[in-house]
């Protein structure tokens, strides 16, 4: 079996090295791992690290965006290159922990599953920021009311996809509205998405975090109108106008 982790990262020079290395020295029993990193344009010393430390990796892709695009373009980029049977999104930074990949991988083939999310809320010794806690509570909540569906932690970055399948939808999203879209079609699909808990390190916007307020009302946005799109059999007009909205 062959794992794809999709790395789409701005401006994570104090993460990314680490990150990598932790990656790379994690063992999977049976599972060989495929790294692709997409630099979104970064101004600090992300790219420089990139080429200097891992460019001779055999394990790792990299792929160089030319302008800025946000992280769902940059996973669209992975996606047209990655050859794993499966595919995970890992943040650039350390909010995440690489070693919860088994727990992933292992509800995926227990269950027979095609999407594993990893579940921040489920682990109960977790901490956060309030603001972060209530804006994603708000956002699940949301996504349960308008998909059915009982999901305690929608926005996670852990997502875990077999390859068909995510390769097989389209998907729109440019920046972090990757998260409400592909949940969103997934549901829409009638796929069962599963949640373990997963181990996460907050962290705030000081220490880099990017996401902010705009990013959650388009979320609600895009929640919304593909479930008004379902409903009424895709006779609203195209998504686009939720990406005006300045970031």
């Amino acid at each position: 079996m062959k794992l794809s982790i999709i790395i789409p990262v701005y401006n994570e020079e104090k993460t990314l090295e680490r990150l990598v290395e932790k990656i790379l020295n994690m063992c999977l029993e049976g599972v060989k791992k495929e790294i692709i990193i997409v630099d979104d344009k970064s101004t600090d010393d992300t790219r420089n690290i990139i080429k200097e430390k891992f460019s001779s990796l055999n394990a790792i892709v990299s792929i160089f965006h030319a302008e800025q695009k946000g992280k769902g373009q940059a996973i669209k980029t992975a996606l047209k290159i990655c050859t794993g049977d499966l595919i995970l999104i890992q943040d650039g930074d350390l909010e995440y922990d690489p070693e919860d990949y088994h727990k992933l991988i292992d509800c995926m083939i227990k269950n027979k599953a095609e999407v594993v999310y990893g579940s921040r809320l489920k682990n109960k010794k977790n901490k956060f920021k309030l603001i972060y806690l209530l804006a994603n509570k708000f956002l699940t909540w949301l996504t349960n009311l308008l998909y059915a569906s009982s999901l305690t932690d929608m926005e996670t970055c852990y997502k875990l996809f077999k390859k068909d399948l995510l390769k097989n939808i389209v998907l729109k999203a440019k920046g972090f509205d990757f998260e409400a879209e592909v949940t969103a079609r997934l549901l829409l699909k009638g796929i069962n998405i599963y949640e373990v808990p997963i181990n996460y390190n907050a962290r705030g916007r000081k220490s880099g975090k990017k996401i902010g307020l705009n990013d959650g009302i388009i979320a609600i946005l895009i929640l919304l109108k593909h479930r008004v799109k379902k409903i009424f059999n895709g006779h609203i007009e195209s998504n686009n106008y939720y990406h005006n909205i300045k970031r």
